[in-house]
């Protein structure tokens, strides 16, 4: 006999058994250059994703690149016999936050001083399969 707080926990673990996911924490890049990166993957298929992720001239493409392949990864865990190619995975939401701040001191002209915000950020990439191979 649980509680209703208690049975939706219940379900939204369930729920968060079958997601796969994978998060990148404190990224010294800033959010919006990062954002400028993830719009390019959001909701394409993994290999054209990983493709483009190569290929990109921006810095930040190298961490999301490890980041789709770590998604991928956590994927497979969780679907041991289901292949890549038949699931049909893509980017299935990809999210850009902010983290915490550096914030430094540069010396200005007449003995002031401007703050440098050096930004971070996290990102939270899901992937979806078009074919449900397992789920």
């Amino acid at each position: 006999m649980g509680s209703r707080k208690h049975n939706m926990a219940t379900q939204l673990k369930e729920a968060r058994k079958s997601r796969a996911f994978a998060k990148l924490t404190n990224c010294p890049t800033s959010p919006r250059k990062m954002r400028i990166v993830a719009d390019l993957v959001r909701g394409v298929e993994v290999e054209k994703a990983l493709q483009i992720l190569k290929f990109s001239s921006k810095e930040a493409s190298i961490n999301l690149e490890k980041l789709l392949l770590s998604a991928i990864a956590n994927w497979q865990a969780k679907n041991e016999d289901a292949s890549i190619e038949d699931a049909g995975l893509y980017v299935k939401s990809i999210c850009v936050d902010s983290a915490g701040m550096l914030k430094r001191l540069r010396p200005a002209p007449q003995g002031r001083a401007h703050r440098i915000r050096k930004r971070s950020n996290h990102v939270t990439l899901e992937l979806g399969s078009k074919n449900n191979v397992s789920n």
